[in-house]
């Protein structure tokens, strides 16, 4: 391209920025419609977030309880989400899960089996039956090698470890391309293309003590908001309840919920099964209430009243979280999560391979042996662009979004194994809505020159301040502030603090100087990356402000309980030259005949559907 900078250009149907499982089912549906696609990513092909994903993929195939139907699956989404979910994607979720996950045995993934060769699923938090199909604990880089051997095989065209910086607009408004530059040379690159999708994961790295991995710095939410796309409930961050504790340098990494689906037990520093002091009256009737109850559940699954540590996981995490503030936790901050007494060691090597090697490898801890010590971690955020359910277009023209940078879903909260149900989901109609767009247009759109040799500037403005901030103080204390004062329990006087911080620090960006060249410069890609983060920061702590309730992974000291107002609205932040702004928008209603379904999946569980009163219902495991 002509210009002051120079800029490699190219010519696309569809680009598709972010390459975990919803960017690669987004880019596979894309091709299969006759787009020619552009698959770009942070990180390496086939090393997005996604394949930290361990418990497994939620469908209700009904192959371990027959009982299991779509309604019940979309009764728990709701419930799970404390009922903040957009109801029309909870709906097509738990709809087309199943046939998702059957598209992905067809292309060769290779799930756990039962006895009789069906795909194996199991238990997790907030289910009301065994529900996810899964790979042991390693769903995610299977989901992920499948996807992308058969992206590749339809021929998408791959950028890799490429950073998208902005997204480029036509006068008409719409998305029409995107600018990066490539992290390996520091070389500028820009797209054209006639719709783009975002699927570009989380936000975790702006806190202290997350287990999302270095590619999760909120580039797919900012580059949204920038282009004037609406957010909605970005205050909704969730805290895992199992993140590492002990080495430090392994602190937040992931303990997959597969663990306490596979029979392990939460357990404070006096050996006390802490979690039935915990359950809250919107589960107890479903929850066991005595540790008796809740073992001949694990042992063989046909009492209804499921164990209190399969409660969702922002349940959890409080509950943890107010263990160790009563002087209940572990040596180094935590509590302990035992499956070494419950279950054989043979059982666990096979069931959690890569649980069992984390902690031998990292802690020198024998899972088999002793209990593990683990903590709540920031791990996904329920907030983010606001898309419409059935075609996943956000409220920019030619912009689509999917999976965990698209808000909705999940409500205020998200029941473990959605999100890989979530992916493969919406990333085909994300893709799908994206074709169809690109197949109606005439001609290329033109690459925006003036918006490229302005975005090429901005970057490259960071090497011209002598003795500016350093990139790297700055993270920290952003992930310090977000940690402290925006963390699993908020005040408000505290939110008020960090947003005093957050501009404080988005004066000092402006300000951060990077020295040496643009290739392999970690502090430049800091700097940039610095940008997105204190986006989705300004955004998380001004929706926490505004909604002054606690509802699933939203919890305000100050108000700790749900407003049944509150329940109605999203808030529903935008970015008008250089403002935030939050306001409470209501949510579609949830029409009448679904509703009803909640109803109905209610009584049917306490009537003949009771797994209590059928005696042969359950399919024996196979050794998967």
């Amino acid at each position: 391209m002509a210009g002051k900078h120079e800029v490699e250009t190219h010519g696309y149907d569809v680009v598709v920025i972010g390459a975990g499982g919803a960017g690669m089912r987004a880019a596979v549906e894309a091709i299969e419609k006759g787009c020619k696609t552009a698959l770009v990513c942070k990180s390496l092909l086939g090393k997005a977030h996604t394949v930290m994903a361990e418990g497994g993929v939620a469908a209700a195939l009904g192959n371990v309880w027959p009982q299991d139907n779509w309604k019940v699956h979309f009764r728990d989404t709701m419930r799970g989400g404390k009922m903040l979910n957009n109801w029309r994607m909870a709906e097509l979720h738990a709809r087309e899960a199943p046939d998702r996950v059957l598209e992905l045995e067809e292309w060769g993934a290779l799930f756990d089996r039962t006895e009789d060769g069906r795909i194996l699923q199991r238990d997790f938090g907030g289910h009301r039956y065994a529900r996810l199909a899964h790979v042991g604990d390693r769903t995610g880089l299977e989901l992920i090698r499948t996807t992308q051997q058969r992206a590749v095989a339809l021929g998408v065209d791959v950028f890799m470890e490429c950073k998208v910086v902005r997204l480029l607009k036509g006068d008409d408004g719409a998305v029409n391309g995107a600018v990066g530059f490539y992290r390996e040379s520091g070389d500028f690159v820009a797209f054209s293309a006639k719709a783009v999708v975002l699927a570009t994961g989380g936000v975790g790295k702006t806190w202290k003590f997350t287990s999302n991995s270095w590619e999760s710095t909120g580039d797919g939410h900012a580059l949204a908001l920038w282009a004037g796309a609406d957010m909605i409930d970005m205050e909704c961050v969730q805290f895992h309840p199992t993140g590492m504790i002990w080495p430090l340098s392994a602190r937040g990494l992931l303990v997959t919920e597969g663990v306490r689906g596979d029979g392990g037990v939460l357990k404070n520093s006096a050996g006390e099964r802490f979690m039935f002091d915990y359950i809250s009256p919107y589960f107890a009737a479903e929850t066991a209430d005595s540790v008796e109850e809740a073992d001949r559940w694990y042992d063989d699954k046909v009492n209804y009243r499921r164990p209190p540590e399969l409660l969702p996981r922002d349940e959890v995490a409080r509950a943890i979280n107010s263990e160790v503030k009563a002087g209940r936790g572990s040596q180094h901050g935590g509590v302990y999560l035992d499956i070494a007494s419950r279950r054989s060691p043979e059982y666990i090597r096979r069931r959690l391979p890569s649980m069992y090697h984390q902690f031998k490898q990292l802690a020198d801890v024998d899972i088999t042996a002793v209990p593990m010590e683990i903590g709540p971690t920031c791990h996904y955020i329920m907030g983010g662009v606001r898309v419409d359910a059935d075609t996943a277009e956000t409220t920019v023209p030619g912009l689509f979004a999917a999976g965990e940078v698209a808000g909705g879903m999940h409500g205020a909260n998200r029941l473990g194994g959605n999100s890989l149900s979530d992916l493969l989901v919406f990333g085909r109609r994300a893709g799908l809505a994206a074709a169809e767009r690109a197949l109606g247009q005439p001609g290329a759109p033109a690459v925006a020159e003036d918006q490229v040799e302005a975005v090429a500037g901005h970057c490259l403005a960071f090497f011209g301040r002598d003795g500016g901030e350093n990139p790297y103080d700055l993270h920290h204390e952003l992930q310090e502030t977000m940690q402290d004062l925006v963390g699993i329990i908020r005040t408000a006087s505290e939110l008020e603090d960090a947003r005093q911080r957050l501009g404080e620090l988005g004066d000092r960006v402006e300000k951060v100087g990077v020295t040496g060249e643009r290739a392999f410069n970690p502090s430049w890609h800091m700097a940039i990356d610095l940008e997105s983060m204190l986006a989705c920061a300004n955004c998380t702590t001004l929706g926490a402000i505004e909604r002054r309730e606690s509802r699933g992974g939203h919890t305000r000291d100050d108000y700790p309980q749900a407003d049944p107002e509150l329940e109605r609205v999203n808030m529903v932040t935008r970015l008008t030259d250089g403002r935030y702004s939050v306001t409470p928008e209501p949510r579609p209603a949830m029409p009448a005949e679904l509703a009803s379904l909640l109803e109905e999946a209610e009584a049917e569980e306490h009537g003949a559907g009771d797994p209590a009163s059928t005696s042969e219902v359950k399919v024996k495991e196979g050794q998967g």
